[in-house]
């Protein structure tokens, strides 16, 4: 009879899963932080997987990540290091060792650790049997070997069979961290409904990890993480990419348009147009482009027809939708173009982050092409950012750039589903009267009418050379240029009056104030709360209107002796806010691919204060 096992009590865990690309690493991740999700834990998650399709098996390029952070309190981030590691290999231990906390947990597939597997890691000796693993809790489970003896009486061949063993781990952690396992049957049993032995063979790989755990005498305490204090409602586990979706079909209702996709499937951009292509009830149209060229120039052909209509896409493919931009700007259409950012230059890091976009973005154009640019700052974020870049498009008639970025665009965290009735609404005029119509006559926004073809009366032509003011006829007049060229950069200017104020958290006024923009939103709030811990007065403020930015941004920058900013690029905004406004930036520019570490914004902060808190 097994012995009662403790239970201790957690606030905070950060749990890293390795293994090969064909280990389901990221199943297995998505599974459980679904399930942390359900019981009511706040989460942030931190996929990590490499660029190639076929990286060589058993190397550290082949390995495959995914970290997850969840906690009884807010959380912001995905976690600097683990707490504890699951490996399936001696590659994915060599390769994320280094950060896993001391004294942490090291739960580790030990039929793997064979003479082959050893010297494709790198591993001159078995790190199982030496000192490598010194001053770790280690726990060499035989997984391979216990999903074989689990699953001995299926039909499965012994591939699928060892396909398996990605559910015995998750069902180890199950037990380990007090979760249940039914919402992860119910999935198994939905995913493959036209596949019974592959339920029965997934379910039986489950149970026995989580009843392993139960009976082996190896491990003497389970732990548990009471759920997070947040608003009551409905809340669901949401990736940026799919919150981002989300929040286009959401404008769409609310602005009463038809929704249209053009775009060409990039990393780490794609699942956009996956999530769009499954709402056909809701009347979206997904157009998947031969190239990008193509995808943006059908998205403004539907705006030009009425749609609401967007283009997804990432570094590499917002250069090349450059030129299409600029017909864009000319012809005063509305028009999103999402940038879920990568590393770069050229394809770079496909599957890594970085926010290195920032300039392409601004005034990465031919001409003067000015367009409204905005910045999520969390993956729930960008469902709200969606619906402000659809409502500033269609009110001012401007293409808009939606900025994500690699890391809040896969990472996920817990979104309350707000009711529709919450959501603002947004407004559209389509120009329907002959009376006084001209194709560049403006409002009091300077926007041009939204004349849909085929409308009676309404004739009129579009394109990329220069128009006539008000009458939209081509026109090379000098003076005309020079007042278009005005009249488009203060419909941009204008929309400062449209947006919030920059807000500041903490002190209005002092010492030191740290800006960021983007997804460092997360590592830069702890960072601060832990410096504020430690006697710091640190204030925070972050940017999520970037072009134009908000009315108030000079003020609040000037309030402050000195201003931090980390960046995961070599100073992008820094140059944007010392050109515009004269301030001094202290730039904190780390470039690795990866999300800011909490503790390295923290030591930042303590290295500008020179060392010296408030205590």
């Amino acid at each position: 009879m097994a012995k009662k096992k403790e239970i201790q009590q957690l606030n905070e865990v950060t749990v890293r899963f390795a293994g090969d690309s064909g280990d389901g690493m990221q199943l297995t991740g998505s599974q459980f932080s679904n399930t942390t999700a359900f019981v009511g834990n706040d989460l942030n998650t931190l996929p990590d997987y490499p660029a190639e399709i076929r990286a060589p098996i058993g190397t550290v390029y082949g390995v495959s990540g995914f970290q997850l952070h969840f906690s009884s309190e807010d959380i912001h981030t995905p976690g600097d290091s683990p707490d504890v590691l699951v490996a399936m290999n001696p590659a994915a231990l060599k390769k994320n060792l280094s950060e896993v906390k001391k004294n942490g947990i090291l739960i580790l597939n030990s039929d793997t650790f064979d003479l082959k597997n050893l010297k494709l890691a790198g591993y001159p000796t078995n790190p199982l049997d030496d000192d490598t693993l010194e001053g770790y809790t280690v726990f060499k489970v035989p997984i391979s070997k216990l999903t074989e003896k689990a699953l001995e009486d299926t039909k499965l061949s012994n591939k699928d069979v060892a396909r398996c063993k990605n559910f015995f781990a998750l069902g180890l952690m199950y037990w380990l961290y007090n979760r249940p396992i039914d919402n992860t049957i119910k999935w198994i049993e939905e995913k493959f409904k036209k596949k019974p032995e592959y339920v029965e063979a997934n379910t039986l790989a489950l149970r026995a990890g989580y009843n392993y755990g139960d009976i082996t005498e190896a491990f003497t305490t389970r732990y548990s993480v009471e759920p997070a204090k947040l608003p009551k409602g409905t809340y669901r586990n949401i990736s940026g990419n799919e919150a981002t979706a989300l929040g286009f079909l959401a404008a769409s209702v609310r602005s009463g348009l038809p929704l249209y996709l053009g775009s060409y499937p990039i990393t780490p951009a794609s699942e956009i147009l996956q999530y769009l292509s499954s709402y056909k009830n809701f009347g979206v149209k997904t157009f998947q482009a031969e190239d990008e060229i193509a995808g943006i120039v059908s998205a403004i052909g539907a705006s030009y027809a009425g749609n609401l209509a967007i283009t997804s896409t990432s570094g590499p493919g917002l250069a090349l939708k450059t030129e299409a931009l600029g017909l864009a700007v000319m012809t005063e259409l509305p028009l999103v173009v999402i940038d879920v950012q990568r590393g770069g230059p050229s394809t770079g890091l496909p599957t890594k982050t970085e926010q290195a976009d920032l300039l392409q973005a601004v005034v990465g154009r031919n001409g003067e092409a000015p367009v409204a640019v905005l910045a999520a700052k969390t993956p729930r974020d960008c469902f709200y950012m969606a619906i402000e870049a659809s409502r500033i498009a269609i009110k001012y008639m401007t293409p808009v750039i939606l900025l994500t970025d690699g890391y809040i665009a896969n990472g996920t965290e817990p979104w309350r589903v707000p009711s529709v009735d919450s959501l603002p609404k947004i407004d559209v005029k389509f120009r329907k009267e002959k009376e006084g119509f001209y194709p560049y006559l403006r409002d009091e926004f300077l926007a041009r009418p939204w004349a849909i073809p085929g409308t009676p009366d309404l004739e009129h032509r579009i394109g990329g050379l220069e128009k006539a003011d008000i009458y939209g006829t081509v026109n090379y007049d000098p003076d005309n240029h020079n007042k278009m060229i005005h009249l488009r950069a203060e419909k941009i200017k204008n929309i400062e009056n449209d947006i919030p104020l920059l807000e500041v958290d903490g002190e209005q006024e002092g010492e030191l104030l740290v800006i960021g923009w983007g997804g460092t939103y997360g590592a830069i709030k702890e960072a601060v709360a832990k410096a504020r811990t430690l006697g710091y007065k640190v204030s925070q403020a972050h940017f999520q209107y970037v072009s134009p930015f908000p009315k108030n941004t000079g003020e609040v920058l000037k309030k402050f002796k000195k201003v931090l900013l980390p960046e995961i690029n070599l100073g992008q905004l820094a140059k944007l806010l010392r050109s515009e406004y004269l301030v001094d930036i202290i730039q904190f520019n780390v470039v690795r691919g990866l999300p800011f570490k909490v503790s390295d914004i923290t030591e930042k902060i303590k290295e500008v204060y020179g060392g010296k808190n408030g205590k």
